[in-house]
């Protein structure tokens, strides 16, 4: 490729030789030039007739390929990427969240409603502790007891289950007394929750064959419902209970 160093001495020499031809004094080369022969013809140029020389016209800049349309197209694409990524994203966090709702953990306010979830247990364990204590001096307290506290169901099967109780009470002079030691709630799903308790009972007898006091364990679960009332047991459960 031709210099501009090149291009100036060539200038130059063929300069000089016009100015030899017609009577002028030359002007020194420059430094770059060849030395001159004596006769004060210039050198002979030393690309002359050299094949690989480069010619004198100056070469063009190199023009930048014209875009393609596929290259155009995947500028296209590639400035778009980031807003369907963001896009894509949006649309897969609102399925999760939408599916996240769902699940019954999050549902279930016993894990996050604190202030329900306590007022729950206190109702619940006060209920249990009520319909299943029994004095033969005051059968009435009992029947009061399960109108306030139970409701649905709950209704015939306590009573199935304190049938013996109240059949043989007032013949053995009977107390029975059930003190809840443990209680958790499993979950709370609007009005309708479940609760799991613990409960000692005792029972006393100060008449018949078998008098004296016995103790025993029990544990329960109940479904409770809210409504006018306030909690109430709908159903019962029981995993071995004493009498």
């Amino acid at each position: 490729m031709s210099t501009t160093r090149h291009l100036i001495n060539r200038r130059r020499r063929q300069a000089s030789a016009l100015r030899a031809r017609e009577g002028a004094p030359a002007t020194a080369p420059g430094p770059d030039a060849g030395p001159e022969s004596d006769a004060g013809s210039p050198k002979a140029d030393p690309d002359a007739g050299n094949p690989e020389a480069e010619p004198d016209e100056p070469v063009p800049e190199e023009a930048s390929p014209p875009s393609s349309p596929r290259r155009h197209a995947l500028s296209v694409a590639l400035s778009l990427l980031p807003a369907l990524v963001l896009g894509a994203f949006a649309v897969v966090a609102g399925g999760e969240s939408a599916a996240l709702g769902d699940e019954p953990a999050v549902r279930n306010a016993a894990l996050s409603d604190v202030a329900r979830t306590s007022e729950l247990k206190g109702r619940i364990a006060k209920a249990v502790e009520s319909v299943f204590s029994y004095d033969f001096a005051a059968p009435a307290r009992l029947d009061r007891a399960v109108s306030e506290h139970l409701t649905g169901g709950a209704v015939a099967a306590h009573r199935r289950m304190l049938a013996a109780v109240r059949e043989a009470g007032p013949r053995q002079k009977r107390v029975l007394t059930t003190t809840v030691t443990h209680s958790g709630v499993e979950h709370v799903d609007g009005e309708r929750a479940r609760v799991l308790l613990f409960a000692d009972q005792s029972s006393t007898r100060t008449a018949g064959e078998k008098d004296g006091t016995t103790h025993a364990g029990a544990m329960l679960a109940v479904d409770a419902v809210h409504d006018e009332h306030g909690w109430r047991i709908t159903a019962i459960d029981t995993f071995g209970a004493g009498s």
